[in-house]
């Protein structure tokens, strides 16, 4: 592990390198929802993967869609969206929300984005996402509120927003078992 730290442009590499990811990517650009992308173990289970040195890639328990409509905060629109990405790519399990009305989920006051909501989930190194952002070009953007730092350093720790509810975030570290699949994690 003597190789420079991985950057955001490098994470963006290996995500273009990726068939399937890049599949995925297009099924969600299809859709053209606003402020759209792919977050937490759709671009973590990579970049932790080839810092492990893996061949094969870890599989993804769901992919993470995220999006924000103030428009339209009905959960009934997330099931009809996730319904017409399970049609499409239906051997992967499908998670969208709308960034517009997790506040309330969350308990936080709202948020103006789907990269301010980023910065309130519970991992710093989970609190990024993806996108493809011109489908002809292939040109992928990263969102990275908190930076990628803990991300390419292995690092587990709650963000700065989460810290208020260590409980929960310590609850959901044990269940996840990361470092039965990571050995290399740092949990702080």
């Amino acid at each position: 592990m003597g190789e420079e730290p991985l950057t955001k442009a490098n994470i963006l590499d290996l995500i273009a390198d990726e068939p399937v990811r890049m599949a995925l990517l297009h099924a969600v650009a299809k859709l053209d929802l606003p402020d759209c992308w792919i977050g937490a173990g759709f671009v973590r289970n990579l970049v932790w993967d080839h810092l492990h040195g893996f061949s094969d890639a870890t599989p993804l328990n769901d992919i993470d869609v995220i999006f924000f409509d103030a428009m339209n905060v009905s959960e009934n629109l997330e099931l009809k969206i996730a319904a017409c990405l399970e049609q499409s790519q239906p051997q992967f399990k499908w998670d969208v929300k709308n960034q517009a009305r997790m506040h309330t989920v969350n308990g936080d006051a709202p948020y103006e984005s789907s990269i301010d909501a980023l910065s309130f989930w519970p991992k710093t190194a989970t609190a990024i996402a993806v996108r493809l952002w011109d489908e002809t070009s292939n040109r992928l953007e990263l969102a990275a509120p908190l930076g990628v730092e803990d991300l390419v350093a292995l690092r587990v720790r709650p963000t700065p927003a989460f810290k208020r509810k260590m409980k929960i975030f310590e609850q959901r570290i044990m269940k996840k078992h990361w470092q039965n699949i990571w050995p290399n994690l740092r949990l702080q």
